[in-house]
C-alpha cells in the first residue's frame, strides 16, 4: 500500500543528519547525570532504612532521605539517625558520600551551563534570524502556516528556493527549524499587517503564498501585498470555490481551492492509480529529488535563437524538456529536436533540483561567452 504523501512520511525518508545541536546534547548529558544523582539518593536512603529494620531501628524514610541528601551534597549537619550503631551504617554513608558528590557536582555543572548555554544559544539563534531576514532576496513569503502553509514551506525548502514564513503562533514558527539544517526565515506576526510584511523583505521577494483558512484573511492579505509590491506574484489559498474570482481581482495571480484539488486527486486515485503513484513517487525519491520545473530565458542567452538539438541542455544538465511556452502563451508539448528557442521562452522541464538550479544559473549568467555551462556549485 503506499504511503500518503504527508510531512511524517517525507521527513523519514530523509537522511537523518548525524549531528546534533547542542541543545540535544547538553539536554542527554543533564538527563543521564540526573538520572544518576537520583539513584544514588534512593539507593543510600532505601540502604538506610534497610540496615535500620534489620538492626531495630526506627528510622523513617524521611529520616534516612534527609540524611543521605546531606551526605552527598556534603552539608553533613552530623548524624541525624545514628549509623554508627549498625554494622555497616558509616561504610554505607562513607560511600554516598564518595559517590555521590562526584554526581552532585556534575549535575550543579550541567544544570548552571544548561542553563546559559540555552540563553547563549536562543540569542545566536535570533542573530542568525535576523541576519537571514536582512539578507533574503528573491524568496517566496508564506503567510499562515497551518496545515496548507506548512506543505508549501515544505515543498519550497525541498526545492531549495529561499523563503520567509509568517505565522500568529510562534509555536507553529518554531517548528519549521526541524525542517531544515539551516535556519528558516521566520516573522511572528499578522500576515496582513504592513509592518509584519516588510520585515519580512516583501519590496525582494518575487512570489507571496497566502495560505491562511479565511477566504476574507486571504483576501485582506492579498490587497495589501499587491499594494506593497505590484510586481510581486501572489497565490492565494481560496477556502470556497467562490471566493476564487474575489481573490483575482483583488490582485492574486492565482487561486488554489485544496477542496476541488482534493476531489480531482481522489478522482485521478480512482481511474489512473499508476498515473498518481508515478507523480507521488517521484516527488518522494529522496535520492533523486526529481521536480518538474520551468526556467525562463533571458534576452541576453546564448540559447537565444538556437535549435533545441544544439542547445546541450540535455547531456550538461540531463533534465528532460517536457513542454516549451513561447512568450504569446503558446505551449508547445514534447518539442522537437529542430524546435527554435526564443527570449522570454520558459523552457519545462523534468529533473533533479540540483540540475535545475544548474540551469537556472546558468541562463542568469549569459550562458557565458562561449555557449557553454559555466562551473556552477548547487
Amino acid at each position: 500500500m503506499r504511503r500518503e504523501y504527508t510531512i511524517a512520511a517525507r521527513m523519514s525518508e530523509r537522511k537523518q543528519r548525524p549531528d546534533r545541536t547542542a541543545a540535544d546534547a547538553s539536554r542527554r548529558r543533564l538527563l543521564i547525570v540526573s538520572i544518576a544523582f537520583a539513584s544514588i539518593v534512593v539507593f543510600g536512603t532505601l540502604g538506610l532504612y534497610g540496615l535500620g529494620r534489620a538492626h531495630d531501628k526506627a528510622w523513617t524514610l524521611g529520616d534516612c532521605a534527609y540524611m543521605t541528601i546531606t551526605t552527598v551534597v556534603t552539608v553533613g549537619y552530623g548524624e541525624i539517625i545514628p549509623v554508627g550503631e549498625v554494622p555497616g551504617g558509616r561504610l554505607l554513608v562513607a560511600t554516598l558520600a564518595v559517590f555521590g558528590l562526584g554526581s552532585a557536582l556534575l549535575f550543579t555543572s550541567l544544570f548552571t551551563g544548561f542553563l546559559i548555554e540555552g540563553d547563549f544559544l536562543q540569542l545566536r539563534l535570533r542573530r542568525k534570524m535576523q541576519k537571514a531576514l536582512r539578507e533574503v532576496k528573491d524568496h517566496v513569503i508564506v503567510c499562515g502556516i497551518g496545515t496548507t502553509g506548512v506543505h508549501v514551506v515544505e515543498e519550497l525548502l525541498w526545492t531549495k528556493r529561499p523563503l520567509v514564513a509568517i505565522d500568529h503562533d510562534e509555536a507553529k514558527l518554531d517548528k519549521l527549524q526541524d525542517l531544515s539544517p539551516d535556519v528558516v526565515p521566520i516573522v511572528a506576526g499578522n500576515a496582513h499587517d504592513d509592518e509584519v510584511l516588510r520585515a519580512a523583505g516583501i519590496d525582494r521577494a518575487i512570489g507571496l503564498v497566502s495560505a491562511l483558512t479565511d477566504d476574507a484573511d486571504n483576501l485582506y492579505v492579498v490587497l495589501t501585498a499587491r499594494t506593497l509590491n505590484p510586481k510581486l506574484r501572489i497565490v492565494s489559498k481560496g477556502v470556497e470555490v467562490g471566493a476564487t474570482d474575489k481573490l483575482r481581482r483583488a490582485g492574486a495571480d492565482a487561486v488554489v481551492t485544496p477542496s476541488y484539488i482534493g476531489g480531482v486527486r481522489m478522482v485521478s486515485e480512482m481511474v489512473r492509480p499508476q498515473v498518481v503513484e508515478f507523480l507521488d513517487l517521484m516527488l518522494r525519491d529522496k535520492d533523486k529529488n526529481l521536480r518538474i520545473e520551468e526556467v525562463t530565458l533571458p534576452a541576453e542567452s546564448s540559447l537565444v535563437g538556437k535549435q533545441l538539438s544544439d542547445s546541450r541542455i540535455r547531456s550538461a544538465t540531463n533534465l528532460l524538456i517536457v513542454a516549451l511556452r513561447a512568450h504569446d502563451g503558446r505551449f508547445i508539448y514534447n518539442p522537437g529536436p529542430s524546435e527554435t528557442l526564443e527570449a522570454g521562452m520558459a523552457l519545462i522541464v523534468l529533473g533533479e533540483t540540483d540540475q535545475v538550479l544548474k540551469l537556472r544559473a546558468a541562463v542568469a549568467q549569459g550562458f557565458g561567452a562561449t555557449g557553454k555551462f559555466p562551473a556552477i556549485k548547487v
